[in-house]
């Protein structure tokens, strides 16, 4: 009646509040969900090991939503452990990388199975319900649970199209120390600019998802009120794309590996931390 599943976070290629429809590419930066059943009780109780003092309600209601899909809710209670090297609340997809790897954990624990793409709408229908998201973050959670990077029509719970990476490149994301949670974003501001990421989104779907990473990112910027110098210097470094991830306030980039000392020196001068990463093409799965 245990067990440990790992997630991987994602960056934003296409943010999906305004339209719908989004695109997010997975890296390599991980959440670690371990989840033990007990019919001794029915409570779950939730220790957040990264970040004692984010809200648990995300991991509760995961539990609770997928023991309700197997008729177990009256019969087990939990006990969830969870780490991650994500930043929380900066854009890069910890809500669905959490989301998830315990719903992963908790049916591996029940011993029962589900699709991949059903566990992936289990931790959405979650992060709705617990308010973390706006939409769901359909696209944030296919990128965080099948790798690479994904486009989606989050109204529809429809993967688009996956596009495969095969270049080695490093994603470098800055990482101010201020947290913004999506459920608090500017929604009238992300509004104003659909328009244009319905461009970007269909410039995904072309296969130009660098180009459409830039234009998102910057379209968001400019409609939240970030500093779009900051994508803007890593392309001038010589980034492959770079843009605002998500609601911010992090920035992502997508850097060639001789590029990557010239992307951090031209960021240096920024507050905040530089964190380097890579392109993640795993799937979420079972660690114990």
């Amino acid at each position: 009646m245990r067990a440990k599943a790992i997630a991987h976070g994602a960056v934003t290629v296409v943010n999906a509040i305004s339209t719908g429809k989004g695109a997010a590419l997975g890296i390599d930066l991980w959440t670690v969900a371990d989840v033990r059943l007990s019919d001794h009780s029915k409570e779950i109780h939730v220790h957040i090991k990264s970040d004692p003092e984010e809200n648990p309600q995300l991991a509760r209601q995961t539990v609770r939503d997928i023991l309700r899909r197997f008729n177990a809710e009256d019969r087990y209670g939990a006990e969830v452990s969870i780490d991650s090297n994500i930043p929380i609340a900066r854009g890069l997809k910890s809500s669905s990388a959490a989301a998830n790897a315990i719903a992963l954990a908790t049916v591996s624990a029940l011993g029962r199975k589900l699709s991949d793409v059903e566990l992936v709408k289990l931790g959405v229908k979650a992060a709705i319900e617990s308010k973390v998201t706006i939409t769901g973050a359909f696209d944030d959670a296919c990128a965080s649970y099948f790798g690479n990077l994904v486009v989606t029509d989050n109204k529809r719970l429809r993967i688009e199209k996956i596009c495969e990476i095969s270049k080695d490149y490093h994603v470098l994301i800055h990482v101010p120390r201020s947290k913004s949670y999506t459920i608090k974003s500017n929604i009238k501001g992300m509004k104003a600019i659909a328009p244009l990421i319905r461009l970007a989104h269909r410039q995904t779907l072309s296969g130009n998802h660098w180009d459409a990473m830039c234009f998102n990112g910057y379209a968001h910027s400019i409609a939240l009120g970030y500093n779009p110098e900051i994508a803007m210097n890593a392309l001038s470094a010589g980034a492959v794309a770079s843009g605002l991830s998500g609601k911010g306030p992090a920035t992502a980039a997508v850097v060639a590996p001789s590029k990557v000392d010239s992307v951090k020196k031209a960021w240096r001068r920024y507050p905040g931390d530089i964190v380097s990463s890579r392109i993640n093409r795993k799937k979420a799965h079972i660690v114990r």
